[in-house]
This record gives C-alpha cells, structure tokens and sequence, in this order.
C-alpha cells in the first residue's frame, strides 16, 4: 500500500547476516486504513503512522489532505 499524503511505499534492500551474506528483502511501509474528519466530512485515507502522528500534532497536513 502507498501513503496518500507522503507517498512513501515499499522499499527493497538486503538483510545482510552475521556472515555478511546478503538475501533480498522488501520493508513494507506502516500503512493504515484510516477515517479521518476534514471539512466536515469523513475521509477514508490509507496513511503512514508517520503522518497520523503529524496529523494530530499539527494541523499542517491539512494542506495535503485538501489536495485529495
């Protein structure tokens, strides 16, 4: 899944062991299907925990939830 204000989705790397021998991997985003009230309605958006954090801190991200 993908982030509707960051954009962040998942990224690929490797796991490397304690031998130093490197396997493929993917780290997956921490999304999550939210209901959010902007407006005067509900909103369902799917966001990073990251930005649910800076939602209820700040109301800055209001900018980028009227963009949707």
């Amino acid at each position: 899944m993908r982030c509707e204000i960051c954009h962040k989705t998942k990224m690929t790397g490797n796991n490397v062991s304690h031998s130093k021998r490197r396997t493929k991997t993917t780290f997956v985003a921490n999304v999550h299907q939210k209901t959010l009230f902007h407006n005067g309605q509900n909103i369902r958006i799917k966001v990073c925990t990251r930005c649910l954090r800076s939602v209820h801190k700040s109301r800055r991200v209001a900018r980028s939830l009227a963009a949707l």
